[in-house]
């Protein structure tokens, strides 16, 4: 391959010095920035900070069409394609002068999909694996035999990220929308037409009954058929209401458990913060399932499960949960504590048409993340094929 020169960025010291960094001069590329730059984005468009002339100096500045890769740092062998001058820090390799019949844009893709391999194999160091620039010249990377061939993968690749990211911005956006739709209608500062009658201040606890789940092991939680939520799973699985499940447990630890029914409210008892203690999730499905130990269970009369779940996990409410957990090294809360919350609810049918919006939204939300994960699929479809030569397009 016809590659002159690998290069490594360099980072003025002392790091933080007023006199290097936050200038205005040219743009400030960290190791750290490219975790905030999506993995269907190869081109580098921006910077986070700027350093000052004599900064510049201390560093190394890299031109906008150059090829790099991060070689430290959770982002490592990760590449990317300049799309500005800056100067980049020493986490991030540059190859220089790449010659004439070489794509950079093919050699970031292919690079790409060796991410895992230079990580766990080509790296050195135990804590903290590096890449250094010996290692990276010696990276074999397969060319297709003509310029115009890679270019044509590069572009294939190129338009498959284009799609992926418009429908990574479309959620973005839609998922904004509906948080801004939470806080207007879930605190009654933007009403549904028909509904004028004022919300009713109350305690949870005077709205329904609270009770505990009762002990499901790790170990029992794949030991059978019957569906069963255990309280880890309300913070890494669900948002608002249960959709799908991913513990089974057997017939016998049934019968230790505690059921559930349609329309319970679940909250997760204990948790690392104080911030995250309490966030629950509503049951809203007819089968048969189960709640595990460390979750508390709300029992709501004549309320929406649904409304429940959107409501109950608004700010002012995660703000009043905060305040009363209990213990620091694990934070822990009560049905008691919950009982004690502040609400203000509207009628039955005002929350039914609250649900509604929200749940519709979560529909769209949930079928454009599913084109999403399609597209990416696709995408790596393509790179298996065109990358290593199955297909061709010239």
């Amino acid at each position: 391959m016809c590659i002159n020169l690998w290069v490594r960025g360099g980072s003025p010291r002392p790091a933080g010095d007023p006199r290097f960094f936050d200038g205005t001069y040219i743009p400030w590329l960290t190791v750290a920035a490219l975790t905030n730059i999506p993995a269907s984005q190869l081109m580098v468009t921006e910077t986070a900070t700027c350093l000052t002339e004599e900064g510049s100096h201390r560093s190394r500045t890299l031109l906008p069409g150059t090829l790099i890769i991060a070689n430290s740092g959770a982002t490592l062998g990760v590449s990317k394609i300049l799309g500005v001058k800056c100067c980049a820090n020493d986490g991030i390799a540059a190859i220089l002068n790449i010659c004439k019949d070489v794509s950079a844009e093919y050699l970031a893709y292919f690079i790409n999909t060796k991410t895992i391999h230079l990580r766990e194999v080509v790296a050195t160091g135990n804590g903290q694996p590096n890449l250094n620039t010996d290692l990276i010249g010696r990276f074999h990377i397969p060319l297709p035999p003509t310029k115009a061939e890679q270019e044509a993968i590069a572009e294939a690749l190129n338009d498959a990220d284009t799609f992926i990211e418009s429908l990574e911005q479309l959620v973005t956006k839609k998922r904004h929308l509906k948080q801004g739709a939470m806080q207007e209608l879930l605190t009654g500062k933007m009403r549904l037409p028909g509904f004028v009658r004022k919300w009713e201040e109350r305690q949870l606890g005077e709205l329904g009954t609270f009770f505990k789940g009762r002990g499901v092991t790790k170990d029992q939680s794949s030991s059978g058929s019957f569906a069963c939520v255990r309280y880890g799973e309300i913070y890494t699985r669900h948002n608002d209401y249960i959709m799908n499940f991913s513990s089974w447990i057997s017939r016998d630890v049934a019968l230790t458990a505690t059921r559930l029914q349609y329309g319970d409210i679940l909250f997760a008892g204990s948790g690392e913060t104080k911030e995250e203690i309490g966030k629950c999730v509503a049951f809203i499905d007819n089968i048969e399932a189960y709640a595990g130990s460390d979750i508390i269970i709300f029992r709501a009369d004549k309320s929406d499960p649904l409304f429940l779940g959107y409501y109950l996990n608004t700010l002012p409410i995660r703000q009043q949960k905060a305040s009363r957990g209990q213990g620091d090294a694990v934070v822990h809360i009560s049905g008691g504590a919950l009982a004690s919350i502040q609400v203000k609810f509207p009628s039955l049918s005002e929350q039914i048409a609250i649900a509604a919006v929200l749940s519709d939204m979560d529909v769209e939300i949930a079928e454009l993340e599913a084109q999403l994960a399609k597209a990416r699929a696709i995408k790596q479809g393509m790179m298996n094929e065109l990358l290593t030569g199955k297909i061709r397009l010239i």
